[in-house]
């Protein structure tokens, strides 16, 4: 084997690590978007009736689907931050270099992704605290969601930013997935972007309605 050849094995060797980083960030990034858009819908079936989101609690309840779920989604969770987290620049001069360059290049995708590392850095903390309320409060019930809503109004405030937060991440995140991996190309990407925003629209009302409706509910 040539020196230059031993040479270059650790960048090779690099870039392949790389790579399998970027597949687990990836897939990661996908699972929690089903989850989330998942948890969206359960917790808004109260909207219908708040019967019917007790009987879907109960059913993940009886089944210990929350009491490990939970537990795993937080690992999850956790997990895709710090896979994302090699990308994201955390000192303060790296910072201004992305703002500085984002400005010039007047690129609507880079700012797509200066939006999603900014709000990552505030989901990682403000989910982490719904995270350690929910599970560790179980069951979730209606009743228990409105009164903590009711008696508090710093909670109602807490997820009045983060729901919008969160949406608007994983509509970025979707979009950037497609893009990235191929499956959406350059001519599919303005379409995207409209179907994303309305998806986003959709999450972020169907959010807002739930929590204004366990507001309004008799605790």
């Amino acid at each position: 084997m040539s020196l230059s050849s031993t040479a270059n094995h650790p960048t090779l060797n690099a870039r392949r690590m790389d790579g399998v980083l970027d597949w687990a960030q990836m897939l990661s990034g996908v699972g929690l978007i089903a989850f989330m858009w998942a948890h969206m819908l359960l917790v808004g079936s109260v909207l219908l009736s708040p019967a019917i989101m007790n009987d879907i609690a109960e059913f993940f309840e009886k089944s210990g689907m929350a009491q490990v779920g939970g537990p795993l989604i937080f690992l999850l969770f956790m997990a895709h931050f710090v896979l994302a987290a090699r990308k994201i620049p955390f000192r303060l001069e790296n910072q201004k270099t992305i703002w500085e360059h984002a400005k010039l290049l007047h690129h609507a995708d880079t700012w797509l992704w200066v939006v999603q590392a900014s709000t990552a850095m505030v989901i990682l903390i403000m989910g982490a605290i719904h995270m350690w309320a929910v599970l560790s409060d179980l069951p979730i019930v209606a009743l228990k969601c409105a009164e903590t809503l009711q008696k508090n109004k710093w909670w109602l405030a807490f997820y009045l930013l983060l729901a919008p937060l969160v949406h608007v991440h994983l509509g970025i995140g979707l979009y950037r997935i497609a893009v990235k991996w191929g499956f959406a190309g350059r001519a599919e990407r303005k379409g995207l972007k409209r179907f994303v925003n309305v998806l986003i629209l959709v999450s972020v009302g169907i959010s807002v309605l739930t929590l204004f409706r366990f507001w309004f509910m008799e605790a």
